[in-house]
This record gives C-alpha cells, sequence and structure tokens, in this order.
C-alpha cells in the first residue's frame, strides 16, 4: 500500500508541478483523490493503442465505456489528450507529456500489487513470448523446446521476429516476456543477461568453384580481393545492402557486390548453397547447418567484431519465480551452445589485395 501511495503521490505531485502555457489547469488535491485510477488505465491504453477499440480491448472495457472515460479525463485535464486526424487518432502535446509517468505509475502499482506465487514447472500452464531473430528460433528453440518439455509440459512458448528499434516497446506494452538480441542500450526498467559471444563468418557452396581455383580451402581466410570480386547474400531486416563488413572494405577504397538481400539467415545459407555467391553468418549457426547443407566455411578477410547475445525483460519481473525460471532455462541451452565446437578456423588474413 506504501508502494501504492507513493507512485500516486509522485504521479499528483507530476502533474500539480507543471505549469500550463496552453490553459491546461492543475488538478488540486481533493480531484486527484477522487480520481478513478481506471481513467489512467484507459489513457495509457488509448496511448499504445491510439483506436478506442483497441483500447477497450487491452483493458477489457467495451468502446464506448473507453470513450465515456476518455471525456472525464478529459474534463478533469482541461484537454483533448486525442484528437480525430482523418482516420487516425493524435496524442495532443499533453498526452505525450503525461505518457511516460502515468506508464511509470501504473508500472509501480502493478510490482506492488503482485502476489509472490508460488511456480511449479511441472503443473504450471503459464505461457512465455520470446522475441528473437531467425538465428535464434533456429538455434534456440529446438533445444529449449526439449528442455521444457521434459520439466514443465504443460508450459507454452512462443518465438516472434520483430526490429530491434522496437523490443522494449514491445516488453513495456506486455507483448513480450524475454528479447534476445545483440548487445542494445536498455532502458533502467529493463532489465539484462550476457548469453552468448558470436562472430561471423563466411559460408560458400561446397566445391565453390572460384574458391577451389585459387586454393581457398574450407577453414582459410579469403582474401580480401576474392572477397569483393564474387557477389554476396545479405542477411537485411530492413533491406538494406550495407552489413558490419563494408565500412570496413570502404576505408580501404574497396567495396563488395551485394546481389541479394533477404531477411533471415536461414535464408542466406539456402542462397549460398544454390549458387556462387558468399554469404556471411553467425559462427554457431554455420557450426550447426555445415551438417544439414553443402555448404563450407571459411573465414571472413578481415577480424569479425564480437557480437554480445544478450537477454532482455522487464525489472519489475526480476523476482517473478516463472520469468526466473525461463531465463534460466535460455540461459542454460546458450551456454551449452557456446560451449559446442565451432568449425576449426586460423585468424584472418592480412587486408591488402594479392599482387
Amino acid at each position: 500500500m506504501t508502494r501504492i501511495l507513493c507512485c500516486c503521490r509522485s504521479l499528483s505531485q507530476g502533474v500539480a508541478l507543471r505549469k500550463s502555457n496552453d490553459h491546461i489547469g492543475d488538478i488540486d488535491p481533493v480531484n486527484f483523490a477522487a480520481l478513478d485510477l481506471n481513467l489512467l488505465r484507459v489513457f495509457d491504453a488509448m496511448m499504445a493503442e491510439l483506436s478506442t477499440v483497441r483500447a477497450g480491448e487491452r483493458v477489457g472495457l467495451s468502446q464506448p465505456a473507453v470513450s465515456s472515460a476518455l471525456g472525464r479525463l478529459r474534463a478533469l485535464l482541461d484537454d483533448e489528450l486525442f484528437v480525430r486526424e482523418g482516420n487516425q487518432m493524435k496524442p495532443t502535446a499533453r498526452a505525450f507529456e503525461l505518457s511516460e509517468p502515468i506508464r511509470q505509475a501504473l508500472a509501480g502499482m502493478e510490482a506492488a500489487l503482485v502476489t509472490t506465487i508460488a511456480f511449479d514447472p511441472a503443473t504450471s500452464t503459464r505461457s512465455f513470448m520470446l522475441v528473437g531473430s531467425d538465428y535464434f528460433s533456429t538455434l534456440l528453440m529446438p533445444p529449449l523446446a526439449a528442455r521444457v518439455a521434459e520439466a514443465a509440459p504443460s508450459i507454452t512458448l512462443q518465438m516472434i521476429d520483430h526490429p530491434s528499434s522496437e523490443v522494449f516497446e514491445m516488453l513495456r506494452d506486455g507483448r513480450a516476456d524475454i528479447v534476445i538480441d545483440r548487445s542494445l542500450e536498455p532502458p533502467d526498467w529493463v532489465g539484462s543477461r550476457k548469453v552468448l559471444r558470436s562472430w561471423l563468418v563466411c559460408i560458400a557452396k561446397r566445391g565453390h568453384s572460384h574458391l577451389a581455383r585459387r586454393g581457398i580451402r574450407p577453414g582459410d581466410a579469403i582474401p580480401v580481393d576474392v572477397f569483393c570480386d564474387l557477389p554476396h547474400v545479405l542477411r537485411s531486416a530492413d533491406g538494406s545492402n550495407v552489413g558490419t563488413i563494408d565500412p570496413a572494405l570502404a576505408r580501404l577504397g574497396l567495396s563488395r557486390r551485394v546481389m541479394i538481400t533477404v531477411p533471415h539467415f536461414q535464408a542466406v545459407a539456402l542462397a549460398v548453397e544454390a549458387s556462387e555467391m558468399l554469404g556471411s553468418i553467425p559462427v554457431h549457426f554455420a557450426g550447426m547447418l555445415t551438417d544439414r547443407l553443402r555448404i563450407d566455411v571459411f573465414m571472413p578477410p578481415m577480424d569479425s567484431p564480437k557480437m554480445d547475445v544478450t537477454m532482455y525483460w522487464l525489472r519489475r519481473f526480476d523476482r517473478d519465480p516463472g520469468s526466473a525460471w525461463i531465463r534460466d532455462q535460455i540461459a542454460a541451452v546458450l551456454a551449452a551452445l557456446e560451449r559446442r565446437s565451432v568449425p576449426s578456423l586460423p585468424g584472418p588474413l592480412p587486408i591488402h589485395p594479392e599482387d
């Protein structure tokens, strides 16, 4: 209860202290004391959905009830909060100003009211929504499913792919429980744990004719002139044809030809197997696919930067036993994956074209 009062008091002070220059009056203590906190839930849902219908679905209210709640909140704050522009609802400046304080206050109240419930994997029916690229759906999910099925047969695991730029918003809005991604800059309300270190290697179809003629064998580093001469397939979620190696090539006055881009690493490997193109995929992924596809693994012509794969979740679930349990399972699977042998590769060649 103390935490709830603190959250409410903080929100009240935040609202009262904002002296408006656009004719928005302060909320006096009597009005705030009588405030139905469900109005703030409706406001938070509207900020996320910008639709009275979808906001109602989020908080379990009908569309008329959402409209009524917004009307009461508009009267209380003396601001429209959301205005219609064509077929869309747009937040006002006041709504944007209130959005984060209200979200934080609601999160604090939710955390204060959470009762620690014993979690028994053997009987739990919880569902966990994970976010990660196809790299993780392929590497992580099969062994994770086998591990979870044995200890928690009634738990449901789901994994979806999503741009890295939006994953923290998904955690905040409750659309995801765990995010697995490269090292990002999380806000302070997101917890994190490094679970894997990876790097990119080059792949080519087995017996690639040009590499064979140059005497370049699997495990060798591909000389930079050969690397630039051959066409490439690039994994690109947004369609960009610039990868991590291209800035380094540009500094040497070099460039490569990216023939196609695809959104998934699996598609990179399949395209490489069926063509004379080169591709770059994470080393552990390459180690797995060499047993399944007719591809060989090579070193790139320069050092590939190490990537710290990290798991993210909402800090308010730090002590949630179910969330902690599934995080431990994910970490254990990826730790085993990191210990697994990867293709034996020497260091890269010096970066200069051959004479």
